[in-house]
């Protein structure tokens, strides 16, 4: 190589390298929480700084995005059309268990690696609740339940609670879940704590069961049944969230819309039955005419609970104002580029506030993407087993 040739290399690249750095910009995690010193030493701030490096030490705390899906709407969609996919960091087989509420109604409980016969385990337990339309077979799921189980030092039980209706789960009573109603939530705990009364547990809520997780943690307080939380893209403004997903667009329309309202109709179609004999009062022609999240949410869900419009039950439901009564050690992951739960709806004042909390705010990730490297790969499976392992020893 001649010496004119070496120096159009070295141009183009260091080209490519500021073309580059001003299209991702700042990579690091931006961890936004009390300062170390409150609760005497033990905010969720020093307890991140002092065992989650992948959330707190300058040289890992960051995540680079996989170069083809740079933006939040190219993360959101990746992991939206790779959802039912299988790999090595995926392939896992649950045993399920079926939960009778006290309504009638089903959850469907889906163990990995599998159900333990012995009342006095004191394994930990990670109970992992999906978003909208999403259940235990979603990829960032299976994924993060294999990661836990092999890659944490106390060796974590997961357990799935796959909603009403979903994941396979029969619809047994007119109830459906929502983003509002935590019962079901606190119903499933109580459940897994009677069993496993020695066994400790934390919470994993992904998008809208990050939501019903964080109103949970906020209203149980110091009662919670969970020794610690972590939620992943939870829309805590959900108005702002649904007014950023009704407007029409390529994602709107195509992606969220045409895939979530599709399987929320499958769950109300398959279940017309059960639901008339409950005297439901759904008006299934509309709900069959419906195009928008917004609308079914009008027709079924606000009808339910009184609400007089999908606008007021997603200001209802919205978590971010639970944040400040959280009292057990709780983390939150967001992208700033969240096309479906906008950064303008983080609580960030709520979090600087309350030593019990810790947000970390990423640039890069979208709606529960967050891939990083080539091939790509999962950025939060390894800060969330961090901080698993770090909340259960604290809590010993």
């Amino acid at each position: 190589m001649d010496g004119a040739s070496a120096a159009v290399g070295v141009a183009a690249a260091v080209l490519l390298y500021c073309c580059a750095r001003l299209l991702l910009g700042d990579c690091r995690v931006a961890l936004v929480a009390a300062p170390a010193s409150s609760l005497d030493g033990k905010s969720v701030r020093a307890l991140v700084e002092a065992h989650c490096p992948s959330l707190a030490d300058p040289k890992k705390a960051r995540l680079v995005p996989t170069p083809y899906l740079v933006g939040g709407v190219l993360q959101t969609v990746y992991c939206a059309y790779g959802a039912l996919r299988r790999d090595k960091q995926s392939d896992i087989r649950y045993e399920r268990e079926a939960l009778a509420m006290s309504d009638g109604g089903t959850v469907s409980l889906d163990w990995y690696p599998g159900q333990c016969g012995d009342a006095a385990s004191e394994q930990p337990i990670a109970v992992l609740v999906p978003g909208v339309g999403g259940s235990a077979y979603e990829y960032h799921i299976r994924a993060l339940a294999r990661h836990l189980a092999a890659r944490t030092r106390a060796g974590v039980r997961v357990v799935v609670a796959n909603h009403r209706g979903s994941g396979r789960t029969p619809l047994t009573s007119a109830r459906l879940y929502n983003a509002y109603d935590t019962r079901d939530v606190a119903d499933v705990l109580g459940h897994v704590a009677r069993r496993f009364p020695r066994a400790p547990m934390v919470g994993v809520g992904f998008s809208m069961g990050g939501n019903l997780l964080t109103r949970y943690m906020g209203d149980a307080g110091d009662r919670a049944l969970l020794a610690a939380a972590a939620v992943i893209s939870c829309p805590f403004d959900v108005e702002l969230a649904g007014r950023a997903m009704d407007r029409p667009g390529v994602l709107s329309d195509w992606l969220f819309h045409g895939q979530v309202v599709a399987s929320l109709k499958r769950v109300l179609v398959r279940n017309r039955e059960v639901l008339a004999a409950a005297g439901s009062g759904l008006d299934f022609d509309a709900i069959m005419r419906a195009t928008r999240l917004s609308e079914i949410d009008s027709l079924v869900t606000s009808k339910t609970y009184g609400f007089g419009s999908c606008w007021e039950y997603y200001r209802a439901a919205s978590s971010g104002p639970w944040v400040a009564s959280i009292r057990r050690p709780f983390l939150a992951i967001n992208a700033r580029n969240d096309p479906m739960a906008p950064a303008a709806g983080i609580p960030t004042a709520a979090f600087a506030a309350n030593p019990h909390t810790a947000a970390a705010l990423l640039r890069h990730g979208g709606h529960i993407g967050f891939y990083a490297g080539l091939p790509p790969r999962i950025w939060f499976l390894q800060p969330v087993a961090e901080f698993v392992d770090a909340a259960l020893a604290s809590a010993r």
